[in-house]
């Protein structure tokens, strides 16, 4: 499956990059990097338990928001090469820590060497469920080779305008490629499976980030997904939008979202009648918020 490198088509922008010779458009080669593997607490409570998640954060992204509060790592400035083995090493690590599951960020465009290495580490009796966190904009050829391999999927689902879509992150068919994509991911899961704790086994939890100033777009979005999906999938509406160095420029990203504008969204989606959902308190808006990208856990301890 490796060949799947020598001209890249894993992701919507098919630039068809040879990834053993040059990198694609996510800002990567053939050669998986990453730059922490720990225990997070942060994500959706039926994700991160009191336990934690093991979450595996690589290098790189296809979609590059130039939002992101995770920058360096998207764009490639920071991350650590390591081996399929080592990766797997990584699960059985996280997992002894008391990890509920292995998360792993913006891993599509190293789909292949990821899903060797979770058929490798299940072979080793590996058993814990393995989570597909995302940008929302995928290949659903891509996401098929996952079948039998992930169990939850959290994507995000950033917006419904092709505008806003393309001024914000290069990417104009960003809503025909998400909507395709949370399609394939329920397909592949099937309805939400909890343990006797709450914690997620399987399903899919759509996450949208309110952006400052555009809480139509967020409303349009959710309307989308609860007229199509209904309670089929889990809804998170974030309002951790932190400005970061490259929005100077754009009036509208450059503060902090208002707590007007997340009750709006939120108030609308109560009345559309979702429940399956989640919502976010006051105060995760702030820089200590993003994780730091150190290399916690990436390197074997001696």
């Amino acid at each position: 499956m490796s060949d799947l490198y020598n001209s890249c088509f894993l992701c919507p922008r098919r630039c068809g990059a040879d990834r053993r010779i040059s990198r694609g458009f996510c800002g990567e080669s053939d050669q998986i990097r990453i730059c922490r593997a720990a225990l997070h607490m942060w994500e959706e409570p039926c994700i991160s338990g009191s336990e934690g998640s093991g979450t595996v954060f690589f290098t790189g992204c296809q979609l590059r928001c130039i939002f992101c509060q995770n920058s360096d790592i998207a764009l490639s400035h920071a991350g650590l090469e390591i081996s399929e083995e080592r990766l797997i090493e990584i699960f059985f690590e996280l997992a002894a820590q008391g990890a509920n599951n292995i998360n792993l960020v913006t891993p599509s465009h190293f789909t292949p060497t990821v899903i060797s290495a979770i058929d490798r580490a299940k072979s080793r009796g590996f058993t814990l469920p393995f989570v597909w966190n995302s940008s929302g904009y995928e290949s659903i050829e891509t996401l098929e080779l996952l079948r039998g391999r992930i169990d939850i999927f959290l994507p995000d689902f950033k917006y419904f305008s092709s505008d806003l879509a393309n001024s914000f992150s290069r990417a104009p068919d960003y809503f025909e490629k998400a909507s395709l994509a949370v399609k394939k991911m329920l397909d592949i899961v099937g309805e939400p499976k909890f343990d006797d704790r709450g914690i997620m086994k399987k399903g899919v939890i759509v996450r949208h980030l309110v952006l400052p100033a555009h809480t139509d777009d967020s409303m349009k979005v959710i309307k989308y997904l609860f007229d199509t999906f209904g309670h089929s999938i889990y809804v998170s509406i974030m309002n951790q939008y932190t400005p970061m160095p490259s929005v100077s420029a754009y009036k509208d990203l450059s503060r902090r979202l208002t707590t007007y504008e997340y009750e709006k969204v939120v108030n609308f989606a109560a009345d559309l009648g979702i429940k399956n959902g989640f919502i976010q308190s006051r105060g995760t808006a702030r820089d200590s918020f993003i994780p730091a990208f150190d290399y916690t856990g990436v390197l074997k301890s001696i």
